[in-house]
């Protein structure tokens, strides 16, 4: 199995054997069931569709996914996640993945949607010094010229300017599973993960590093 679905509860730390604190966060990494079982016959490519199970049942559900979920023969789930398998892989539909599937020292990259910040201006989106604060000026937290009066007459593509801050797909790379709770479906991952608390998050092996 490739990843896991899960969801950010927080942030803390552990003290290692030497005495080392490693800030960490904690993720409920499942339980998830298996919706669908995608193979390269029928859809073109392998792949796994999967969903988180949660103490509070899922209700808003349409027709097409209510079928979706009767086809797949699990109970409607909340958020659901793809992923993709090798050929060879035996996973189908109402399998259960749970956070054994990793171990303690394994890498994983963390894929999440980081805090939205709303509009924000240059100083803050783009980290701009901003002017003077003193002594008359009357420019502070301005971007300054952004083009020229007669050539080329306008802003170039890409300048950057204030706008919408956040709220964008994020992935943390090669981050190291710190420690590891079967029972309770928890994983401890070393440094920080996209999103606000109890957002959900996936989590899959590193492909790199």
């Amino acid at each position: 199995m490739p990843g896991i679905l899960g969801k950010k509860l927080g942030m803390t730390q552990i003290f290692a054997d030497d005495g080392v604190v490693h800030p960490v966060t904690v993720i409920e990494a499942g339980p998830c069931l298996v919706v669908q079982r995608k193979d390269s016959a029928t859809d073109g490519y392998d792949a796994v569709q999967i969903g988180m199970v949660e103490d509070r049942p899922y209700k808003r559900v349409t027709k097409p996914l209510e079928g979706h979920f009767k086809k797949g023969g699990v109970a409607p789930l909340r958020r659901l996640v793809e992923l993709r398998v090798d050929a060879e892989s035996e996973l189908k539909a109402g399998d259960q993945v749970k956070a054994d599937i990793f171990e303690v020292d394994d890498y994983v990259d963390v894929v999440g949607t980081g805090k939205g910040k709303g509009f924000q201006g240059v100083m803050k989106r783009y980290g701009f010094s901003g002017g003077g604060a003193t002594h008359g000026s009357m420019f502070h937290r301005a971007p300054g010229s952004i083009g020229q009066a007669s050539d080329p007459s306008r802003v170039f593509p890409g300048t950057r300017l204030p706008g919408r801050m956040g709220g964008k797909r994020i992935t943390m790379k090669n981050l190291r599973i710190v420690k590891l709770d079967v029972e309770k479906n928890l994983l401890y991952v070393k440094g920080s993960v996209p999103g606000p608390n109890n957002s959900y998050i996936t989590i899959q092996r590193a492909k790199r590093g």
